[in-house]
């Protein structure tokens, strides 16, 4: 590869931590929140991997944080493409893309979720779907599988791959996603580089889980505050429970009372203020294998830095499909202390052993 060109979406994920499960449509909202811009720092994780294996690589770039402050950072001169406002739209990064086109760049690499997914591959498509994409993981939504599972392997990916292949981009509705319902649409199949380090498509949804949800009901602990992530294996555990929680948001329940209902990370940190011990209950997205970092971004480090211990619960049919389990936050220490063999709840006696990395 000798040329790439880079696109960021800076206000990717904003939503995550503070509950919107999304910035479309919401920027403001997740800003009063408190929502702080992650995709920045995604991105310059990125590029100080390919620039560690690709230093005199050519790099265009969008103008600003949209692609040339952190390329800098990251060790390259990138020539900036185009000047977008400071608030930047869709449009700034369709705009960046087809000056990438036009320079005849060999990959276009974008950072943020699928909805950046879908403008990217809008442009590629109209102008003849030949240029490889490759996603650096920033949104709340990344259903997609364009995208790398990890800034790192984005960055290893980039400078490595020698050949490509068609894959899926998706995007679901947010307001929709919001209410709790999941509405996948296909969006477009793209050429993406072949490499181990990219996520599959997400299975939105599971089997029965009536057992396992039995099992972990009977055993709650009292004067302990869960917090349950969220997903249908998860939401059986809190029906089994008796009460209705938030399908793709996060809740927290202790000795038979809901204390936090859809909460952000602000408001599951102050919850757990009041609480003595703490258990974090998720369960792997679909057939990525995600417990951290996908769908979830509200269970933050400062939140896992607060749990006594963290279960994982999953059926057989799910973890069949999976080789290990794996976790996408902006800690380092908190995913070194989380990686290692689990041991995952799959019915109301059974567990398995499957390698956390």
């Amino acid at each position: 590869m000798d040329a790439v060109g880079v696109v960021v979406n800076p206000i990717a994920g904003m939503g995550g931590r503070v509950g919107l499960k999304g910035t479309d449509d919401a920027l403001e909202e997740a800003r009063e929140r408190g929502a702080e811009p992650r995709a920045p720092d995604r991105a310059r994780e990125a590029l100080e991997a390919l620039a560690r294996r690709k230093p005199g690589l050519t790099v265009y770039a969008a103008g600003g944080e949209m692609g040339e402050t952190e390329a800098r950072e990251a060790g390259f001169d990138p020539e900036v493409l185009t000047d977008p406002g400071e608030e930047t739209t869709a449009e700034d990064t369709r705009e960046a893309v087809r000056a990438f086109v036009e320079r005849g760049v060999d990959l276009v690499c974008f950072v943020g979720g699928d909805g950046t997914a879908v403008d990217v591959a809008e442009v590629l498509t109209d102008h003849g779907g030949e240029t490889p994409m490759l996603g650096v993981p920033a949104g709340v939504k990344v259903y997609s599988s364009v995208f790398a599972v990890s800034p790192g392997e984005a960055g290893r990916i980039a400078a490595e791959f020698d050949r490509i292949e068609p894959r899926e981009v998706n995007d679901i509705d947010e307001a929709a996603y919001r209410e709790g319902n999941v509405r996948s649409e296909l969006r477009a199949i793209v050429p993406v580089p072949v490499a181990e380090g990219l996520q599959s498509n997400k299975q939105l949804a599971g089997g029965s889980v009536e057992a396992l949800a039995a099992g972990f009901a009977a055993e709650v602990e009292t004067d302990t505050c869960y917090v349950f992530g969220p997903g249908s294996t998860v939401g059986a555990i809190e029906d089994e429970l008796g009460f209705a929680g938030s399908p793709l948001g996060v809740d927290v329940w202790r000795d038979g009372e809901v204390l936090a209902s859809d909460a952000s990370e602000e408001g599951i940190l102050e919850v757990l203020d009041g609480c003595e011990r703490t258990v974090i209950v998720v369960s792997p997205i679909g057939g990525q294998g995600f417990v951290f970092g996908r769908g979830n971004h509200q269970i933050s480090p400062a939140v896992i830095e607060r749990a006594e211990r963290v279960e994982v619960v999953a059926s057989d049919e799910k973890l069949d499909g999976l080789e290990v389990l794996r976790v996408d936050i902006d800690d380092r220490e908190i995913s070194e202390g989380l990686r290692g063999w689990r041991r995952v709840r799959t019915g109301r006696f059974t567990t398995r052993l499957i390698e956390l990395v």
